[in-house]
């Protein structure tokens, strides 16, 4: 749906309920450096809120403000007459939360005009009462499909972070999830791991390798001697043994430049078979061991078993 690369005015949008944080976010966003440098910038409001834009940092960032009180307004015509009378160098939208997502998503907008990310802000308060309302899911469900980056603020000391978690994971795999307590600042987004280490064979879902591949190296000892299961990616070069292969996943940690593939050494009496790019399920026991292309002692893995699957809804995961 979206291409970053090809974005030349890029597009941010902020959506999320009514006082779920999406202006303070907005306000602390336009406070940053980036924001300084004289390109201007549009803000296009579809709702007024609480808390209101001070002119004196709107002046400072060249930006200027706008605002949508009907759906029916935000139409493809209006927002090419914005194109034509602003000429901004980047775009922020701060989408009403009960209006249609896919109206945005499909909207026509200016040939030059791209979406670039999606963010989504959440009230940890309400977040509980507004899923238990089967409209008010819905509307959540379609705002964090799509979203890059899902932030979770005013939590306390009750919020149920990994519930909270599992449950935006399981709509969108690939969202970067943030948790803010109610003073704004940012909290351990993992309190817990998603998976069971103390199960016989520690299943990890797709979106969860990326936590995976990270805690396998920070902690060993929650690993060795283990048995995992989980979907990986086949890759294989010369300058590995026979019988090894390294099944993984493409990760990006900022922007599709700095994509990489991320996994670890695998023995398996499977590996000739295997070839680069195929998805391959594997359950396999982690050893620590000194492994040449590590350029030291890291996880190894020593399959049980490995065969041909259906690669995942989402290739890539982010961090």
């Amino acid at each position: 749906m979206r291409n970053k690369e090809e974005a030349q005015i890029p597009v941010y949008v902020i959506n999320g309920f009514l006082e779920s944080g999406k202006t303070s976010f907005l306000e602390f966003t336009l406070k940053q450096e980036y924001f300084r440098n004289g390109e201007k910038t549009l803000l296009i409001f579809c709702e007024e809120g609480e808390v209101e834009l001070d002119q004196k940092l709107l002046d400072e960032t060249n930006s200027v403000q706008v605002f949508f009180d009907d759906p029916q307004d935000f139409n493809a015509e209006n927002i090419a007459a914005l194109r034509e009378r602003h000429k901004p160098d980047r775009v922020l939208i701060e989408y009403n939360g009960m209006w249609k997502m896919e109206d945005l998503y499909t909207m026509q907008l200016p040939e030059d005009w791209m979406i670039f990310q999606v963010i989504t802000t959440i009230d940890a308060g309400t977040f509980n009462m507004y899923t238990s309302n089967m409209n008010m899911k819905s509307m959540i469900v379609a705002m964090v499909q799509e979203a890059d980056m899902v932030i979770f603020n005013r939590c306390t000391e009750d919020t149920t972070i990994t519930k909270f978690r599992r449950s935006i994971k399981a709509v969108n795999g690939r969202a970067q999830i943030i948790f803010e307590n109610v003073d704004g600042e940012v909290m351990n987004a993992v309190d817990e791991l998603p998976y069971d280490l103390n199960a016989p064979v520690i299943n990890i879902e797709d979106y969860d390798y990326g936590i995976f591949y990270v805690d396998a190296q920070d902690h060993p000892e929650n690993y060795d001697g283990k048995k995992v299961h989980f979907k990986g990616m086949v890759l294989k070069s010369a300058e590995l043994i026979s019988g090894i292969f390294v099944p993984g996943r493409h990760a990006m940690t900022c922007c599709a430049d700095d994509l990489q593939f991320i996994g670890y050494v695998c023995h398996s009496k499977f590996a000739r078979k295997l070839k680069s790019g195929d998805w391959v399920d594997v359950t396999a026991t982690v050893k620590y061991e000194y492994v040449r292309q590590y350029r030291g002692k890291g996880p190894v893995l020593y399959a049980d078993d490995v065969h041909i699957t259906e690669k995942p809804e989402e290739e890539i995961i982010y961090f």
